[in-house]
């Protein structure tokens, strides 16, 4: 069994760096790489957070004059995000572009940053992830063996609908809503009184379109990219979370970096970043303009519902922030 095991690894190895080979296409009059680094993407190529990560890569090719070379793998080859943090940790995956969700289940004070209606809207997120909070939490990180380098975009997260549209906390009274496999979410959608049924991203089509369930949620990107909106045609932009990404290396990565490159790759990934935010808000205005002009019809909820909603969910602040109540109310101030 250890041989066969052994013999798998190795096979592994070997495909990888044929891949890696086959990526990079060196020219013949290029330089070899001193470095050549993975980077784990799981959306399609012109995913915004895609070409974000290959924006990433060119520059940091460009900057370090071809010694650090960075191939970027999309649509999920190099694993599930869970599965990629994980790599991550050992020294198994470079870099790679992750939910926060994701992150902050092997670091739980990520949670903070994924309160329901913590954020009036994107610039109040930006303006926190942007300064002193944001700068604690990508640092946060290194406790496990991860390293922070920048912020994503991924947009906000709305209620669409069946049958009806929402507009007041009574309208999701008993209605059934997917939610992710996530705890976090799970007891939202109970405190605001529907019931939460967790499904896998691929059934959601289905269950709307055979009425298995009455709701789902989710940015407007993926609302329209699933073609989501031919079955639940009504969109609440209730904005009930931002979840962030986050573009990290592996510490055992970021160790083997001098201080110059790392001060390189740190700049390389914030420019990515607002490069990634530009392109996603494009993406944003193209999918929801595609969706309103197919019959879905928007609904927001007024100051007085948001304030309504905001209280309902606090039993999920008390639960998984109560050690971080003083930097959330930083962030709600701020």
């Amino acid at each position: 069994m250890k041989r066969r095991w052994i013999f798998a690894t190795a096979l592994f190895v070997i495909l990888l760096c044929s891949g890696i080979a086959v990526a990079l296409k060196i020219k013949n009059n290029e330089p070899v790489p001193e470095y050549i680094f993975t980077y784990a993407e799981n959306q399609s190529d012109g995913y915004p957070t895609s070409m974000g990560a290959y924006y990433f890569a060119d520059m940091v090719k460009e900057r370090t004059d071809g010694r650090i070379r960075i191939v970027v793998y999309t649509s999920g080859k190099l694993g599930r995000e869970a599965d990629v943090i994980t790599q991550m940790r050992y020294g198994g995956v470079d870099f790679a572009r992750v939910s926060l969700s994701q992150v902050a289940e092997v670091a739980k004070n990520l949670n903070v940053l994924q309160m329901p209606y913590l954020y009036e809207d994107s610039e109040h997120m930006w303006a926190v992830l942007d300064g002193e909070i944001g700068d604690y939490f990508l640092d946060s990180v290194k406790d496990v063996q991860l390293c922070g380098l920048s912020w994503y975009d991924a947009g906000a997260r709305n209620f669409y609908s069946t049958q009806k549209p929402i507009r007041t906390l009574e309208d999701l009274n008993g209605m059934k809503i997917r939610v992710q496999q996530s705890d976090l979410m799970i007891d939202m959608i109970e405190c605001l009184g529907a019931i939460p049924v967790p499904l896998s991203y691929e059934e959601v089509y289905s269950a709307l379109e055979l009425e298995n369930i009455d709701a789902a949620e989710n940015n407007w990107p993926s609302y329209e990219d699933t073609d989501h909106y031919k079955v639940a045609p009504y969109y609440c932009e209730d904005e009930h979370t931002r979840v962030p990404e986050m573009q990290l290396c592996s510490i055992h990565t970021w160790n083997l970096l001098s201080d110059s490159d790392k001060e390189i790759i740190k700049q390389c990934a914030m420019e990515s970043a607002e490069y990634e935010r530009k392109v996603w808000n494009e993406r944003v205005e193209r999918s929801r303009q595609i969706a309103i002009d197919n019959g879905v019809r928007v609904t927001s909820l007024s100051h007085s519902e948001i304030v309504r909603f905001r209280e309902k969910v606090q039993p999920v602040y008390e639960k998984y922030c109560s050690e971080y109540m003083d930097i959330l109310n930083r962030i709600l101030k701020q």
